[in-house]
């Protein structure tokens, strides 16, 4: 199990354990963690039992069923449902995944069920990702250009384009920066896979302009090599994206400019 950031000299407690539903047989045990930081209260863990006949196949299905017909004050993040938005991440037996595509059968015996690993948390499973999105928005993610604007649109090659693929896909869902160590150590100075990877699209953008500008920002002890390609970003991505090749991508892009 991987660590987390709690309220400051706190523990994790026993928490309730709600009743079984009437007649069903079909059970799975659900251990969530909760925290209101309005209560005063260290965060406890909660045991919830489902019904598997009347739940849907995903963790998703389970956490909405068990707000809407148990526990209506359990709080969690999810909008799409389609593993597009990213909203519902989470670590979920002990992994980082989105529990809209994150299969119930996937896991054996009980549930476990916390927010991302060492992000501080709002409430119950919704971490705080204020620095995880304003270190996306440090690396400039759009195209930046000094040439006139064209009167319809940026042409690019098929095989420029193809330089894209597995580096644009990402959701933001911030598994990948959440499940490195070297991110847990140094967030607050070290921009995480998501935000390099992102950082990578654009360096690889040939239509875009500012390469030299993009890598001199990079250029710092922190912000791009306090990766030690543990490879846990590649991993757990839920796009089955590989950061961890994007970053050293740029890595070789700064020894080459040194040459």
């Amino acid at each position: 199990m991987v660590q987390f950031t709690l309220p400051k000299n706190s523990q994790i407690r026993v928490g309730k354990t709600w009743p079984v539903p009437q007649g069903a047989t079909n059970l799975r045990k659900f251990k969530i963690y909760r925290w209101d930081p309005d209560s005063g209260e260290n965060p406890r863990l909660d045991t919830y039992h489902v019904d598997m006949d009347r739940c849907g196949p995903m963790v998703l299905d389970a956490l909405i069923m068990i707000k809407n017909e148990i526990d209506p004050t359990l709080t969690f993040r999810r909008s799409c449902r389609e593993g597009i938005c990213g909203s519902c991440a989470m670590n979920i037996g002990g992994g980082n995944h989105l529990a809209c595509i994150y299969g119930i059968d996937e896991i054996e015996g009980d549930i476990a069920i916390y927010p991302l690993p060492h992000m501080s948390v709002v409430k119950d499973l919704v971490p705080d990702l204020t620095m995880f999105y304003a270190q996306h928005a440090s690396v400039k993610p759009y195209l930046i250009t000094e040439s006139p604007t064209p009167p319809r649109e940026w042409r690019q090659s098929i095989e420029d384009r193809k330089q894209l693929d597995g580096l644009y896909e990402c959701i933001l869902c911030a598994c990948c920066s959440t499940a490195c160590p070297s991110y847990w150590w140094n967030g607050d100075r070290y921009l995480g896979p998501a935000a390099l990877l992102a950082a990578n699209r654009w360096i690889t953008d040939s239509r875009d302009e500012a390469t030299g500008e993009r890598l001199d920002a990079l250029e710092d002890p922190f912000k791009l090599y306090r990766c030690h390609t543990i490879m846990n970003c590649t991993n757990t991505c839920p796009k089955g994206l590989n950061p961890a090749k994007a970053i050293a991508e740029i890595k070789h892009l700064m020894v080459e400019r040194i040459v």
